[in-house]
């Protein structure tokens, strides 16, 4: 049996709940299909955006997103051997939000979907795997699917939505242009340590020669992120956890009271750092927006940003179309065409600072390993105004979308079931 209905969209991650919910809103049948069971997965990007509260704020979410427990980052500082230096100050940010939420993305997920249910228009299937473009001539009119317990289905549509993340199976089977990869020197170990009274808040780099390290406050533990060159993560591992114990104790000392709390080398994720972006983000009948169009390295932790940035921007886009039966490759075009400056400005900020600062520091050949102090600090210590700039461009980003008149609500808190 073949089921029917407007929008599907793969995968229920930020940009896919916010590009269900919006279509909802505008009355579009859009069916979401998340291959996972829950949303309850660790290490994935927690944070929302000054620009993402605003979004919220805009489609009444606000005062049920303020009942989600969540920190508060207000500064950004980078250790050198030379000192600490803030590198981006939110509370200088225009706007009403001046910080970055930092919170479980299973709960910013779940309240979405909360949201979403409240819709006539708007389904959530989960356990169900998109594994197949359907195609009638050279437009895509539909997916086939498989859900955990191994039905399989076919499910047509006006437009299949691509929101499923850089290894996006959607995008693959689109027969879409390759990437253009702009490669990374690095990869990050991701692992919690405990976190007590007295430490350092908000979000922390400590760089020295050869190494990385980022601790994240999330209250009474840090999300930590150890930088480590490309492609030496089995080498590394084969070290053990004891060796992995004292890298780390080198590089941050006060860490040798807690790093005993990883207990071994499984509880450290990797996350393989990619930097690439599709020349061509659809086809007839077919779109990719976030990570599936443009893999964003963590540097500023912008990627999820720039994904639901780009969900605000294809659900105004292709909303009417949609609605009027309307829906051609030019419309899908204006999506890449309205969000590929943001998306290159960001990450050519990303690769400057991967080719100047990131890849030198962990070949050991930086002059910070001597001290060297890097201009763009020297630059924020003369003169603390500048550090609104790094700010803006990751707690806001260079074109910030905002929620269509068609989707906006007046504040109301949801019940979370």
């Amino acid at each position: 049996m073949v089921e029917r209905t407007g929008v599907v969209v793969a995968g229920g991650g930020p940009a896919g709940m916010v590009c269900a919910l919006l279509l909802a809103r505008a009355g579009v049948e859009v069916t979401v299909l998340e291959k996972h069971g829950d949303f309850l997965r660790d290490f994935r990007g927690d944070t929302v955006h000054a620009s993402t509260l605003t979004l919220l704020d805009e489609l009444g979410l606000g005062p049920s997103f303020a009942e989600v427990p969540h920190q508060r980052l207000e500064r950004v500082q980078v250790q050198l051997d030379s000192g600490v230096q803030t590198m981006g100050d939110m509370t200088r940010l225009p706007g009403p939000h001046k910080h970055i939420a930092i919170v479980p993305q299973w709960d910013f997920l779940d309240l979405l979907a909360d949201a979403g249910r409240r819709e006539p228009t708007f389904s959530l299937r989960m356990s169900t795997e998109v594994v197949d473009l359907v195609r009638d001539g050279g437009r895509v009119t539909g997916v086939r699917y498989r859900t955990a317990a191994g039905e399989t289905g076919e499910l047509a549509a006006d437009l299949v939505v691509a929101a499923d993340g850089r290894y996006s199976g959607v995008r693959d089977r689109a027969g879409l242009p390759a990437a253009r990869s702009f490669g990374s020197p690095m990869d990050v170990w991701w692992f919690r340590l405990p976190r007590r009274p007295g430490d350092v808040a908000n979000a922390t780099g400590r760089f020295s020669g050869g190494s990385g390290l980022v601790l994240i406050d999330r209250g009474d533990y840090f999300q930590t992120a150890f930088l480590i060159r490309k492609g030496t993560d089995r080498l590394l591992r084969e070290e053990g956890v004891e060796a992995f114990r004292r890298r780390l104790v080198a590089l941050v000392p006060w860490l040798a009271d807690r790093v005993g709390a990883i207990g071994s080398m499984d509880e450290v994720k990797l996350l393989d750092v990619r930097l690439d972006r599709l020349p061509r983000w659809h086809t007839d009948g077919l779109l990719c927006i976030g990570d599936a169009a443009h893999a964003m390295s963590p540097i500023g932790g912008v990627g999820i940003n720039l994904a639901v940035q780009d969900a605000v921007a294809a659900a105004r886009i292709v909303a009417g179309p949609l609605r009027r039966g309307e829906l051609t490759p030019r419309v899908l075009a204006g999506v890449r065409r309205r969000r590929w400056f943001p998306t290159a400005v960001v990450q050519a900020v990303q690769r400057r600072i991967q080719d100047s600062f990131l890849a030198p520091t962990l070949a050991g050949t930086s002059g910070v390993a001597r001290g060297d102090v890097p201009l763009p600090v020297r630059l924020m210590r003369r003169f603390p105004r500048l550090q609104v700039v790094p700010a803006y461009l990751v707690a806001i980003g260079p074109l910030p979308e905002h929620a269509p008149g068609f989707a906006r609500r007046a504040p109301e808190r949801i019940e979370r079931s």
